[in-house]
């Protein structure tokens, strides 16, 4: 059996278009509705494989249902189309576990892409937004294997505080935020210079959000 697609977008020309569209593509899509929480709600009760959602929806957003099918470790593989460039958003999407990511723009081009990968159990991010973005999605890994506090950490370190100030700015000891600073290193794969794990921040403090 295909598996389950639902949609959700607050625009009905667009909601139309692509349904319209993933129907004569033959993917099996069990409902469409105009705002987040009808679609979250639908996740709930009907538990589709796959729901496909605009950012920016009344009552909850697409990202405000991703945030809550992760908290609630529901299965529904969510794929988000938005409008929006911004790096953050895209950051913040990601680290929602979500499958699918991919521009209004060249939703129609991208979408059987998309969803042919997530089927098959592969995260598709669209190359359209991760160039202009110039998004390193090796960073992106490597900044996974770190801890929340190595974060936080790590994010202190970017905005050129000290061990002493960090130290006193999280209530640690200075000893404890150099173990952090061994260990950050250790996972990033930085060579242990004295200013390794400093540039490395700098370079990626748009992904420590």
């Amino acid at each position: 059996m295909k598996p389950s697609i639902i949609i959700a977008d607050d625009h009905p020309l667009l909601l139309k278009g692509l349904h319209d569209f993933l129907s004569e593509k033959r993917f099996n899509i069990v409902g469409q509705y105009p705002d987040g929480n009808a679609a979250y709600n639908a996740i709930l009760k009907d538990k589709p494989d796959i729901a496909v959602l605009d950012i920016q929806m009344p009552i909850m957003s697409g990202i405000e249902v991703a945030a809550a099918c992760k908290k609630n470790k529901i299965e529904t593989k969510v794929v988000l189309i938005t409008l929006h460039r911004e790096k953050d958003l895209y950051l913040q999407a990601k680290e929602l576990n979500i499958f699918g990511y991919i521009l209004k723009e060249f939703a129609i081009e991208e979408i059987e892409v998309c969803l042919n990968s997530v089927i098959e159990g592969k995260p598709y991010f669209s190359p359209n937004i991760t160039q202009s973005l110039n998004v390193d999605e090796q960073a992106d890994e490597k900044l996974k294997l770190l801890t929340p506090s190595e974060k936080k950490i790590l994010k202190l370190i970017a905005e050129d505080n000290s061990n002493k100030e960090i130290a006193e700015l999280l209530f640690i000891s200075a000893r404890t935020v150099e173990k952090h600073r061994s260990n950050i290193i250790s996972k990033l794969d930085l060579t242990p210079k004295t200013n390794s794990l400093l540039l490395w921040a700098k370079e990626h403090s748009t992904f420590l959000i």
